[in-house]
């Protein structure tokens, strides 16, 4: 029977590494403010343009921004990931002072 080589990656016996919890979710997270709860990832960038519903400008096409989404929508969990709005991190970060 041929012996088995030890991975080389981890030394035998270490601990693992710790849980990047954000990579693991994908960049996804939740987040809670006063209008409301909400989904929401970052994306590097697509290959399509957005408009920002904080500004009203253009997103370009390779920007990196975040999509949000209501976390309780009202039709339930699809249709509010249907609903969701790509906005400039700057306008996502400061929409309450819009309002």
């Amino acid at each position: 029977m041929p012996s088995r080589r030890r991975s080389t990656k981890r030394p035998y016996g270490d601990e693992p590494p710790p849980l990047d919890l954000e990579r693991a979710l994908g960049g996804r997270r939740s987040e809670s403010a006063a209008d409301g709860d909400w989904t929401v990832q970052r994306v590097r960038g697509g290959d399509k343009a957005y408009t920002c519903p904080g500004c009203r400008q253009q997103i370009p096409p390779g920007t990196a921004h975040v999509v949000a989404w209501a976390a309780d929508g009202l039709l339930g969990p699809q249709a509010a990931l249907d609903d969701r709005r790509h906005w400039h991190s700057a306008c996502w970060q400061h929409r309450a002072r819009r309002r």
